[in-house]
C-alpha cells in the first residue's frame, strides 16, 4: 500500500506488496523488494537497491548523495540486503568514484535512531548499531558486530566479526575480531565474552579466544612474533581463523 501523498518516480521499481506511508518520496532508479515496509517522511534516493522485509522508519535519508567533496555527480550505488530494521532519522549515502562506487549493508542488521553510514561503507549482516553511531567513508564492519551508542569510526577502518565498543567509543584504527574497545580514543579492554557466549561459543572455544587476546596485547611481544605464538594455540573449531586472517590482512595497524 502506498499513501496518497507519497511522490514516487514512475522509474522506480516497487514490489506490489511494499508499503509505503505518508510524505515518504521514493526518487529515480530506486528498487525496492517485497515485505519492505518504509514509514513516513522517508526520502529514497537511487540508484539504490532495497532487499526483502526490510523496515524504515521515519525521517530517514537513504541512498543520498556521498558528502565527499571528490563526488559530481556520477551514478554510484547503495545496496540494502533483507531484514534489516533502520530507525528514525538514519542517514546511508551511496558510495563514490574513487571507493568502488558502492555502499552496501547486508541483511539482518539493527540500525538504531540517528545512526550514519557514509560513502563506501561495507556492512556485513546481524551487526547491531546503537543510537548516533556514526561511520565515516569506507569503513568495513564485518559480522555480529556491536557499536555502542555515540561511537564514531574513523575512515578506511576495519571492525572485525564479534567486536564491540562501548558508548562514546572514538575508533581510529582496525579492531580485530572478539576485540571489546572503550573510550576516547578508544582502547582495547578485553574480549567480547558476553556476546560470544550469546552466540553460542563454548568455554574453550572463548578460553581460546582470550589466550590468543593475550599473546597479541599482553605479552610484549612484536606484531611478527605475536602472529607466530598464535599458530601454538590449539583449537576447538576454528575459532582463532578469523582472528589470524584478519591479522595478516591489516596494512594500517591494529587498535592497541
Amino acid at each position: 500500500m502506498i499513501h496518497q501523498t507519497a511522490l514516487i518516480d514512475p522509474s522506480a521499481k516497487i514490489a506490489d506488496d511494499v508499503i509505503i506511508g505518508a510524505y515518504s518520496i521514493v526518487g529515480a532508479n530506486v528498487e525496492i523488494a517485497s515485505g519492505t515496509e518504509i514509514s513516513s517522511h522517508v526520502v529514497i534516493n537511487g540508484p539504490t537497491k532495497i532487499g526483502l522485509n526490510n523496515r524504515i522508519f521515519q525521517f530517514s535519508s537513504i541512498g543520498e548523495e556521498p558528502q565527499d567533496k571528490k563526488y559530481h555527480g556520477e551514478p554510484t550505488l547503495l545496496e540494502i540486503g533483507d531484514n534489516n530494521l533502520i530507525r528514525e532519522s538514519v542517514t546511508i549515502n551511496r558510495g563514490t568514484v574513487q571507493g568502488g562506487g558502492i555502499t552496501k549493508v547486508g541483511s539482518n542488521n539493527w540500525i538504531m535512531a540517528y545512526v550514519h553510514i557514509a560513502h563506501d561503507c561495507i556492512i556485513g549482516d546481524d551487526n547491531i548499531f546503537a543510537n548516533n553511531a556514526s561511520l565515516a567513508g569506507h569503513v568495513i564492519v564485518d559480522q555480529h558486530v556491536i557499536l555502542g551508542g555515540f561511537t564514531l569510526v574513523s575512515q578506511f577502518n576495519h571492525l572485525g566479526s564479534h567486536c564491540f565498543s562501548a558508548m562514546g567509543s572514538v575508533i581510529s584504527r582496525n579492531v580485530p575480531p572478539y576485540v571489546l574497545v572503550s573510550g576516547h580514543m578508544a582502547e582495547p579492554v578485553g574480549i567480547n565474552v558476553e556476546g560470544l557466549r550469546r552466540r553460542a561459543f563454548t568455554d574453550t572455544q572463548i578460553r581460546n579466544i582470550r589466550q590468543a587476546y593475550k599473546v597479541v596485547y599482553r605479552s610484549g611481544l612484536r606484531m611478527e612474533q605475536a602472529r607466530e605464538r598464535l599458530n601454538d594455540i590449539q583449537q576447538e573449531a576454528k575459532e582463532l581463523d578469523i582472528f589470524i586472517e584478519f591479522l595478516d590482512k591489516q596494512q594500517g595497524g591494529i587498535i592497541r
